[in-house]
């Protein structure tokens, strides 16, 4: 028995659903197939198991890629890499990785997803020469300073936020290389052409240079701090 003509499904709609369906599933296969946002390649590797707490690991610089391995074993956690480039410093941080590429690429990763990335500016004027050796300097509370001949800037470590720049004097440059830890102050060379040798030493902290009279700067993330019952008071100048 024929169904009366109201019963029958149209023909443009069954086609409109049919055309819906095909671009849904292009639109998922194009997620697949494009190619990730710098490059990135990261593979977690066959000792990662998830909704575990990870045993403790290192990192290391490895055939052009970063990797994590476990600290009692040696077996191969995570590796993440860049298509067409390499990292030429790498520094551990609390569970994580930051890497400086070849390219003047900064990247934060935990070995489960990279978690932010930073462009140093000027990079291909310095960083072939440089190779990186002492670019990367922790300097405590969550900060990292990354030190190039023009300028040292700081990054909090949890999110790649910016903190502070300091610019090198002009007719100076900085010595990555040149930088020594005194306790929580890290000095650092900047050699200069003429002036007095006070003027070529800088002390830095996570707050930035190291002077008297400087205003605080929180480094903290944002949202509430325990401990601190008025939101309103002021902070106290440093003494």
């Amino acid at each position: 028995m024929a169904l009366p003509p109201r019963a029958r499904p149209p023909h443009r709609l069954l086609a409109a659903l049919l055309a819906a369906v095909v671009a849904l599933g292009l639109l998922g296969l194009a997620r697949h197939v494009r190619p990730a946002p710098y490059g990135d390649r990261l593979v977690p590797g066959r000792s990662a198991e998830p909704h575990r707490d990870p045993a403790p690991w290192a990192v290391r610089a490895r055939d052009g890629a970063v990797a994590g391995y476990e600290s009692g074993t040696g077996t191969l956690r995570w590796r993440y890499a860049r298509a067409g480039h390499r990292p030429v410093a790498v520094l551990p941080a609390r569970g994580e990785a930051i890497a400086l590429w070849d390219d003047g690429l900064l990247t934060d990763t935990d070995g489960r997803s990279v978690r932010w990335h930073r462009a140093l500016p000027d990079a291909a004027e310095w960083l072939p020469a440089q190779g990186g050796t002492g670019v990367l300097r922790p300097l405590g509370h969550g900060v990292l300073a990354v030190v190039t001949p023009r300028r040292v800037t700081a990054y909090r470590t949890a999110d790649g936020d910016l903190r502070w720049v300091l610019p090198a004097r002009p007719g100076c440059a900085f010595r990555p290389e040149g930088a020594v830890r005194r306790g929580t102050a890290l000095l650092l060379a900047q050699p200069c052409a003429d002036g007095a040798w006070t003027a070529q030493l800088v002390a830095l902290d996570e707050l930035g240079r190291i002077v008297p009279g400087r205003t605080p700067l929180g480094n903290d993330l944002p949202g509430p701090r325990p401990g601190r019952l008025d939101a309103e008071k002021p902070l106290a100048r440093p003494r």
